[in-house]
């Protein structure tokens, strides 16, 4: 699928050392437009409505931020940590600025974690936009599903 200039500009953004040292690609060499179309398939192919997790994540996240740094139980299922860090990252996609906030959050039954921060969630409700594969904070929709336990 062709790229528009915007997302080609994008894509540049998620190299390695432009907006973070990791990038937001991962492994990942395809066109960001073709991450973004697979990455909307699996969704839809999961059940996964994209509101929904980001609401959950959300909540997740502020759930976290009362700990102060520290790991919390929420809802006797979840262990969360929310951390955050001076600064503000830029969207790759040129459309904001977001706080240096990652929570991770961990299934006490299940042992699966996953790890996003504000960025992640922009990226996800914006622009369907899971990160690349390998990529530490790509939102792998199976993992989603059984972490946050979506039916």
């Amino acid at each position: 699928m062709k790229m528009t200039p915007n997302t080609r500009k994008a894509q540049e953004n998620m190299a390695p050392g432009v907006i973070t040292a990791d990038g937001f690609l991962g492994d990942d060499k395809r066109p960001l437009q073709d991450i973004i179309v697979e990455s909307e398939e699996i969704l839809r192919h999961e059940g996964i409505d994209i509101e929904t997790v980001v609401q959950t994540l959300k909540d997740m996240m502020e759930e976290g931020r009362n700990g102060l740094g520290e790991p919390i139980t929420v809802d006797e299922k979840w262990i969360v940590q929310t951390t955050e860090a001076r600064g503000h990252l830029p969207c790759p996609f040129e459309d904001g600025i977001h706080r240096k906030i990652t929570t991770v959050v961990r299934n006490i039954e299940k042992g699966e974690s996953i790890m996003y921060s504000t960025i992640s969630l922009h990226l996800l409700k914006k622009h369907h936009f899971l990160e690349g594969k390998g990529s530490p904070f790509r939102l792998e929709p199976a993992q989603l599903k059984s972490v946050l336990e979506l039916e």
